[in-house]
């Protein structure tokens, strides 16, 4: 009779199953590959910010260069408007004389004149007196008594028109404010 003994053997633990395959060169290519990975990641990262940089960087310019082209004639328009003041006092001092015929001449170049201007994006600050003095759109070069109560703080007369270049106001009006 001859009996066999049969050893039993513990089963092995999932560690020891994925390790007992393995070498150590494959862990080296795994640690390799996750490394990989990293690197991978940090790179996207970087490229999506410098990405997100040049389209920044793109739509500000593009701003610029809209604004630029807004206030391109800012300095040739800003010297033009003397030539309206003078074009402004011509006309009330020529409609009070009797030669209708040269207001008539004068008028029509001083509108052919404004409306050149006002296609190159000029256009007046609307200032009336009675309106309420508002120091981010007028300025003040004095300040008189006001007749009466209602007219403090509000302006009595506009001294110099005001212009403005697309948004951008180029010449303030210059008013007298009731005190």
């Amino acid at each position: 009779m001859s009996t066999e003994k049969h050893v039993q053997e513990e089963p092995l633990s999932n560690e020891e199953v994925k390790n007992e395959g393995i070498t150590n060169e494959a862990i080296e290519n795994i640690e390799d590959k996750s490394s990989i990975e990293e690197e991978l990641a940090k790179e996207k990262d970087k490229f999506l910010r410098l990405f997100a940089e040049f389209e920044n960087y793109k739509k500000r310019t593009t701003r610029e260069r809209v604004e630029l082209f807004k206030t391109a004639g800012q300095d040739i328009l800003s010297s033009m408007l003397p030539v309206i003041d003078d074009f402004d006092r011509a006309l009330v001092e020529i409609s009070k004389s009797e030669d209708k015929n040269m207001l008539k001449g004068v008028e029509l170049i001083y509108n052919k004149f404004i409306n050149t201007l006002k296609s190159k994006g000029l256009e007046k600050v609307e200032v009336a007196p009675n309106d309420v003095f508002d120091s981010e759109i007028h300025d003040a070069i004095t300040q008189i008594p006001a007749l009466t109560e209602d007219m403090k703080g509000k302006i009595i007369d506009v001294v110099e028109k005001g212009y403005k270049l697309g948004d951008k106001i180029i010449r303030y009006p210059k008013v007298v404010v009731g005190q």
